[in-house]
Order: structure tokens, then sequence, then C-alpha cells
């Protein structure tokens, strides 16, 4: 269809129609295939899942002792297992003296520490975060866009404002962070540092450096420091990070940055292990709050993850694994979107080294419309808006692609599908005859 790949706004109206009547007959002829595909969320797939079957067995009859003869079948040992925070160090940035260990969800503990903050403070706090909830000054987030939507529906849920900051490509616009932060009910910002959900970036040396160092109007200002996908490769190339953690202690502010990461997408994601590293005044505060909560984590889970993987090697090895199985997947939905949006003018998306996600901005205004016409041929998608706080798109135009869960085959027809359905929808906002599926 050679019209396709000119570029849409050079197209004259008798080419606007065509090429609309050819989309329009595609389009039905998928809707008639009645497909079932999911591109909704990012789920390891069940073949990744697979990898990490040996946990099963582990640690097995015997083998409860710790390395310093803790028995992980009982009470106790809030902090988590010695060993376990050795081997997650390198991931995590930080010495295993400020790392906590918790049960499998890195969210839930997001989730509790904004709940104990807005409750209690943080180190350096004069007063409980909620207590400047008034009418005139809530309390405030830096909400960095496209974002993860989790993030974004804790702060919905317990009324803190949220402030979009453009994402650049290698980080938030520090300049628009930083005027945020000189606001003293600004308390805290979001950050998916490395392969960000769902651009895929990797911050910046300097942009670590600033957020580290930048002044802030709240003396409790925190950096939510979530690198989910610090180990998750796409490529043999395995990007670097700064460490926030020592930015932070050189420029004067130790206690700013709360660092989140999970095995969720390493190992099990139902069950797998959660951490949290920090200064030590903030992993005290942590410790203090956790302890209210649980007499203590699941040692024995911990123990299994430790004979499973070994040592940083292992981990590693492990997720080439994984990336051997992601990265045809990716491969596949960019390699869609080349070949039937290339040179259009409709699209620009993500080429990610590593995460889960492609992100796709569509033709302004048109997000909306690409995510029905996916649902009516049979691909369900992250609704749009999704990745912005409160689910609105100014722009509306942010799509989130997750290719892990289905299969190498279902990725392929769904991203042949996406990619006419954005086409689709651009030509519908050229042109005076709305296309739309019909019910």
């Amino acid at each position: 269809m050679a019209t396709t790949l000119r570029h849409i706004a050079d197209l004259n109206t008798q080419d606007l129609h065509s090429l609309q009547g050819q989309l329009r007959s595609e389009y039905d002829g998928l809707r008639a295939r009645s497909l079932k595909l999911d591109m909704t969320r990012g789920k390891p797939s069940p073949e990744q899942l697979d990898l990490a079957n040996g946990l099963l067995a582990l640690p097995g009859v015997g083998k409860h002792l710790s390395q310093a003869g803790e028995d992980a079948r009982n009470y106790g040992g809030l902090q988590g297992l010695l060993e376990t925070r050795t081997l997650f160090s390198c991931m995590l940035g930080a010495a295993p003296d400020r790392i906590a260990v918790s049960t499998n969800s890195s969210l839930a503990l997001m989730h509790d520490t904004i709940v104990w903050a807005l409750l209690k403070g943080v180190p350096g706090s004069a007063a409980p975060w909620s207590h400047i909830n008034t009418q005139s000054a809530a309390p405030a987030f830096i909400c960095p866009v496209p974002g993860y939507d989790r993030h974004f529906a804790i702060c919905e849920e317990y009324g803190i404002r949220m402030l979009p900051v453009p994402l650049t490509g290698h980080g938030p616009d520090m300049e628009k962070v930083e005027a945020l932060a000189a606001d003293p009910a600004v308390k805290g910002i979001w950050c998916v540092p490395k392969y960000s959900n769902p651009t895929g970036e990797v911050y910046l040396p300097e942009t670590v450096q600033r957020l580290a160092a930048m002044h802030t109007g709240a003396p409790d200002f925190r950096v939510f420091w979530d690198n989910a996908y610090s180990v998750h490769h796409l490529t043999e190339h395995r990007h670097e990070l700064a460490n926030i953690l020592d930015l932070c202690e050189r420029a004067g502010n130790p206690d700013r940055v709360f660092v989140f990461a999970s095995t969720s997408k390493v190992t099990l994601a139902g069950a797998g292990l959660a951490f949290f590293a920090s200064s030590p005044a903030n992993l005290r505060w942590y410790l203090a709050r956790a302890g209210k909560q649980t007499i203590g984590p699941d040692k024995l889970n911990q123990l299994r993850h430790v004979q499973f993987l070994k040592d940083e090697d292992g981990l590693h090895r492990h997720m080439d694994a994984h990336r051997a199985l992601l990265a045809p997947k990716f491969d596949a939905v960019i390699a869609a979107l080349e070949s039937r949006l290339g040179g259009t003018g409709v699209a620009t998306w993500s080429k990610p080294d590593g995460g889960y996600f492609i992100s796709v901005d569509a033709m302004e205004g048109t997000a909306r419309v690409v995510v029905e016409l996916a649902r009516d041929a049979g691909v369900a998608l992250t609704p749009a808006g999704a990745t912005w706080p409160l689910g609105r798109d100014p722009h509306d135009r942010t799509l989130r692609l997750a290719p892990s869960f289905p299969s190498l085959a279902d990725v392929r027809a769904a991203s042949e599908v996406i990619s006419l359905c954005i086409l689709l929808a651009a030509a519908e906002k050229h042109s005076s005859q709305p296309i739309r599926a019909e019910n």
C-alpha cells in the first residue's frame, strides 16, 4: 500500500480518501478475525516465570539456617538476612547495612512509606505531611510524565497534588523540577530512573546530580527512586546509573532519597522480594514503622533466592535468559511500527534498551480513538491517559505498549493491529469523513 508510506500531511484529498478506504477495508478484515490479544500490563510471560522454577524446590529440608545460623522458619530478622542484602546490594547501589528486605511488592513499600510520611512525617519533618493539607496548600509530588500509573494512583488515593513535569529522554526537565521543588508544600518526586516506565530512558549523571543537590523548600523532601528495572536489559549493553545515595550524601542531603526495587520481574512475580534502601536515619525510620506491621519477613524466601541466584554473576546470567525471551518481542513491535508508520509522520516511539514497555506518541488528539479501535479489533491496550496523573493526557497522544506477556506470535499480530489503528486514527483526524468501528 504505497500511500501509507507517504507523510500523511502531504496527501491530497483524493489520496487521503483512498487511504481511508484501504485502511477501513483492512481494519474490517482484522475485526472479522475475532482476535483476543492483551498488551495492557508489563507481566512476565509463563516462559519467564519458568526460568525461576528452581526456586520451588528450595531451600529444601534441613536447609533453613542462614549463614549466621539464624532459623529462617522463625520470627525476627526485620531487616532481612545479611546474605540476601549482600546479594542485591549491587542492584540497589547500597551497602548491605543500608538495605531492608520485605515481601514481594515494592509497590506496597512505596504505598506504606507515603502513608507513614503523611501520618508520622519522615526524618527532618517538623510535622506529618498531612498537617499541611489545607485548602490552600495540600502536599504535592512532582510527577515526571509520561510515568507509572500506580505511582499516580497512590497520590490520588491520599489527596496528594500531582505536578506533571515532562521527561526529556534523559530524565525529567530539571529546570521545571527545581522550580517546583522550591515550594515548601512539594514533598517529593517520583522517579523511575533506569529504563523508565514507559519511555525506557536512563537518567543522565547530570540529572541524578541535580536531583541530589537541588534546593528544596521542604527540608523533608524525598526522591522516591523506583529502580524497578535496574537489571532488566534488552541488549548486551548494561546501562549504568549514577548512584544517587552517594551523590545525596556528598551534596549534604543524605536523607533525601528512598530507593525501592524488587525481584518481581526477576524471579516469581507473586513470590519475590522487595527492597528499601536509604540513609541510616531513613532506614531506622522505616524499620520503626515496619516493626509495628510485622514481626519479620519471609526469610525462607530470602534464603531460596540466595541459593538459587548465588551471586551477582548468577543474577546477571539469569537476566540474560530473560533478555533472550523479551528482546525478540520488543524487536517485533518496533519492526511493525517502523514498517507501517515509518515516514508517515503520524507517530513516534521509543526504542528502549531495557525495561518492560514501549512508549508511542500517536498524533495529538487520537490516543483514545486508537485504544477504542484496537479494542474493537480484539487487542486490549492500557487506557489512554494512564501515563498521566488522574488519567488525563492533555495531548491525548501517549500509548503504553507492554509486549512481555503474550507469545511472540501474538505480539506480532497485536503490533500489526496497533500500527493500523494508529494510522487509521490519524487518517480520520485529517479527514472530514470520520472512520469509526461499527458496533
